[in-house]
């Protein structure tokens, strides 16, 4: 899978950040002030700031070192100065000049505190720009604290926290943003959603891509995603081979049967199941779809067609001695098998409650499994919410659970 992550590039709106980064203007107005500069300071920043007015950012950065080598500054010289310069540079294109200006006003004791806000908001921005990722994210972390709530700004976080490596973080952040948007009723976004798996792909974390993937497939169920949902589901360790079956079912349910072979083996396999009319489902699709019946191989899939209708007729003949049959076992195994091969033929209601006495019944071979393939056949009939109230009880970790999972979210 291709993840998307935001463009780690913005937008840059000279006149916005130097309107964020100015300076207090320098002038006559100082005079009024309870601090001021010394002449041999004040004089080339005055300059400076002409030179910034003029977008002569170069001759600007000239007359601020100027002023900045006469030493021996003030608290209040240092905060001036360095305003100036982080204008200049930012003007000029050096953001890195201008990020360690912009650090010296934000932990300068002369910064008002009703400016912190916009100057987080800025340095965020630039930081964001020059590329210095983990310095975004630390200048993010202390704007939220200090109070900010920009959207756009706080929208940077998960995507520094990505770029500059730290996958494990932001995938924390990101699965916390999920879950409170969704507690709200809202939906993630598409690039909240990859950028999730992509963060589980980095630090390869399958069971965290598996589960970012579940979140994919709700919101944008694509063939594409849920194939490789189901085929990662299906290679997990410990998933059972009694469940090739189902992962097939679960590919017709999601239209992501592909190839001539998937259409082969899942009809294959539900013969050796004994559910003739799902094998018969398998492989009309596959003719409709023009998968079988082609090509080379057409005689071999007209062999096959051919063996499903005779198993078809044999078994439509027997059916009602099947049930009795069913019925006088001593366990549940036979009526399930029954009911689900009645719904497979569309006897829907027949077979649903065959299926329900047979787990009542009890001495299964695998009770998850039954209750997996009870809640498979209500989804068949269109009893939704039936089926995932029964899916949900299917606990076993043979991947039972997995699969139930899959079949709710395919719905």
């Amino acid at each position: 899978m291709t993840m998307k992550t935001h463009s780690n590039r913005i937008r840059l709106s000279a006149f916005v950040f130097l309107l964020a980064v100015q300076a207090p203007f320098i002038g006559s107005a100082f005079a009024a002030e309870k601090q001021s500069l010394r002449a041999e300071v004040g004089a080339p920043l005055q300059e400076a700031q002409k030179a910034l007015q003029a977008k002569d950012y170069k001759g600007a950065l000239a007359k601020i070192n100027a002023a900045e080598a006469v030493g021996k500054l003030t608290s209040y010289e240092s905060y001036i100065i360095n305003s100036l310069k982080a204008s200049a540079a930012l003007g000029g294109g050096d953001y890195k000049t201008a990020l360690t200006a912009f650090e010296q006003v934000l932990e300068s004791p002369e910064l008002p505190p009703a400016e912190k806000l916009q100057k987080y908001d800025a340095y965020v921005k630039i930081a964001y720009a020059s590329k210095d990722y983990n310095k975004t994210a630390e200048a993010i972390e202390k704007y939220k604290a200090a109070g900010g709530s920009n959207a756009e700004t706080l929208g940077l976080y998960v995507q520094s926290l990505y770029l500059a490596g730290k996958y494990k973080e932001a995938g924390v952040e990101l699965a916390s943003r999920i879950k409170s948007l969704e507690a709200a009723g809202k939906r993630p976004t598409d690039t909240q959603l990859q950028l999730l798996a992509s963060c589980a792909l980095k630090q390869n974390d399958m069971v965290a891509y598996t589960a970012a993937l579940e979140k994919i497939v709700t919101y944008t169920p694509k063939p594409d995603y849920w194939l490789d949902l189901t085929l990662r589901t299906s290679n997990k360790p410990g998933f059972s081979p009694n469940l090739t079956l189902d992962v097939y079912r679960l590919r017709k349910r999601t239209e992501t049967l592909q190839k001539t072979g998937d259409y082969m083996e899942a009809a294959q396999l539900a013969l050796q199941a004994g559910f003739p009319g799902e094998a018969q489902a398998f492989v009309d699709e596959g003719y409709a779809k023009k998968l079988l019946g082609e090509g080379a191989d057409a005689s071999r899939h007209q062999r096959l067609k051919d063996l499903v209708a005779k198993k078809l007729a044999d078994d439509k003949a027997t059916l009602a001695e099947g049930e009795k049959a069913a019925a006088a076992q001593a366990t549940g195994d036979a009526l399930v098998a029954t009911g689900f091969n009645l719904v497979a033929y569309g006897d829907f209601d027949k077979g649903i409650a065959l299926m329900e006495q047979g787990i009542a019944k009890g001495g299964l071979k695998s009770a998850d499994q039954a209750k997996l393939h009870l809640g498979y056949a209500q989804l068949l009939a269109g009893k939704k919410t039936e089926a995932k109230k029964t899916l949900a009880e299917v606990k076993a970790t043979d991947g039972s659970a997995d699969m139930a999972r899959l079949y709710t979210l395919a719905g």
